[in-house]
């Protein structure tokens, strides 16, 4: 069997991702971060756990205009409060939310599936 090394036509890449740090291209993030196929955003400011994620927190990733939000809440699926899932819901944007390792795999497939998709990560 031939394989090759497939280079995504996306210039952000999300290589792992756990509750402490994930690695985008050949950076390591040690801080909550966001992720569109075309843009990292590293000033993020989110709170540490998804307890303490407000509406106002998502409003630069929403801006963004994404067809679906997915949200890693650090090492484990914590959901944030019904505000916070409203506020995608009520722009049409769907929200995904589960671990980070979780939400690193499901964006490296809609992202190579050429979707429009944000996805935010809780570190801490």
């Amino acid at each position: 069997m031939h394989l090759s090394h497939e280079r995504p036509d996306y210039a952000w890449v999300l290589r792992s991702a756990d509750g402490r740090r994930a690695r985008v291209n050949d950076r390591v993030l040690e801080r909550s971060f966001a992720i569109a196929p075309d843009r990292l955003m590293e000033d993020w400011q989110a709170p540490a756990t998804a307890a303490g994620l407000e509406p106002a927190h998502l409003e630069t990733l929403l801006a963004q205009s994404p067809e679906l939000l997915v949200l890693g809440t650090g090492e484990r699926q914590v959901f944030p409060s019904a505000a916070v899932l409203a506020a995608c819901l009520s722009r049409g944007i769907g929200i995904e939310v589960m671990d980070n390792a979780a939400a690193a795999r499901t964006y490296h497939i809609l992202a190579g599936e050429g979707r429009r998709v944000v996805a935010a990560f809780l570190l801490g």
